[in-house]
């Protein structure tokens, strides 16, 4: 998502680490799966509880057998540090298998968030509803022909691209001086990269509820699965591994008060950076043109201690 000389993975390789990128379930890039498919409602019914449950340790261990290492570092951003959490509180024997994690705009607690998922936060049930009665259980996919259109009409050289700079900004908020506009049809044609639903409405689930919890399936379901007529909450003193916090004042999404309830609840918080930018935004932590010196050049220093 950035040049060679600033995006993050390019940047840790030049520093000699081993870098591996992982993915989540049901986006453009992870579609199959061994007996569904993804036109079958059975293939979307998943959040990233999900994720966090069974794909997250499934990367780890599969990294950890193809180097033969004890442990590894992770670098997560907004859902990838939601997915660690959730994953710590499951199953903490993984704190054993990583040496030290560091969150980009970490996402736990939402009850402050900002922007649209904010808004249709008190419509939750409805929207839930409406897409089960139209048998729509994928969010924001676009598809390949939808990535060649928007390729080309977010190119800067093309009346339409301040369109896409607004499109994004309404969403994120926004740093334009933070915006490499040439690399723009880039970003939005690999962002947003599709996922479930359900992934989306256990967000807006959780500002609603101001909770950092598993998913609510309604009373009647959620005593079934929970036993409980409320969905438990994530205990975030399992995560016992040491976390390094990177967060901005203008995030719309790890909004500064969530970010500080989450700093308060982690046992092990060695490291907490606010942006040095006033304006920068949630997306500004994997393509702003200087995030190598505002936020990876620490991330760097940390890993070294570890």
């Amino acid at each position: 998502m950035n040049t060679p000389d600033k995006a993050l993975a390019y940047l840790l390789a030049d520093s000699g680490y081993d870098v591996w990128m992982g993915n989540v379930r049901g986006n453009t890039y992870s579609k199959n799966h061994v007996s569904l498919s993804p036109r079958q409602k059975e293939f979307w019914q998943f959040s990233w509880a999900e994720m966090g449950y069974y794909d997250l340790p499934a990367i780890i261990d599969y990294v950890l057998d193809k180097t033969q290492a004890e442990d590894l570092y992770y670098v997560g951003f907004s859902m990838g540090t939601t997915i660690f959490w959730a994953m710590m509180n499951d199953r903490p024997e993984y704190n054993q298998k990583v040496r030290c994690m560091v969150g980009m705009g970490p996402v736990a607690y939402v009850g402050n968030a900002k922007g649209p998922l904010a808004r249709a936060s008190s419509q939750v049930v409805l929207i839930e509803s409406l897409a089960n009665f139209f048998g729509r259980y994928e969010f924001l996919s676009f598809g390949v022909l939808m990535d060649k259109v928007m390729g080309f009409a977010c190119d800067e050289r093309v009346f339409t691209s301040a369109l896409c700079r607004n499109i994004l900004f309404r969403m994120t908020g926004s740093n334009e001086k933070q915006l490499n506009k040439e690399f723009l049809p880039v970003f939005l044609t690999n962002t947003p990269a599709g996922t479930s639903v359900w992934t989306v409405t256990h967000y807006l689930q959780e500002i609603k509820s101001g909770n950092f919890q598993r998913y609510d399936y309604g009373e009647e379901l959620n005593q079934q699965k929970y036993n409980s007529k409320y969905p438990p909450k994530y205990d975030l003193s399992k995560v016992v591994v040491p976390v390094a916090l990177f967060s901005s004042e203008n995030d719309w999404l790890a909004a500064p008060k969530d970010v500080e309830q989450l700093r308060l609840e982690l046992p092990n918080v060695v490291y907490h950076k606010v942006v040095a930018d006033p304006m920068f935004t949630h997306l500004d932590f994997v393509w702003a043109k200087d995030a190598d010196q505002l936020v990876y050049k620490h991330v760097l220093k940390i890993l070294a201690i570890f």
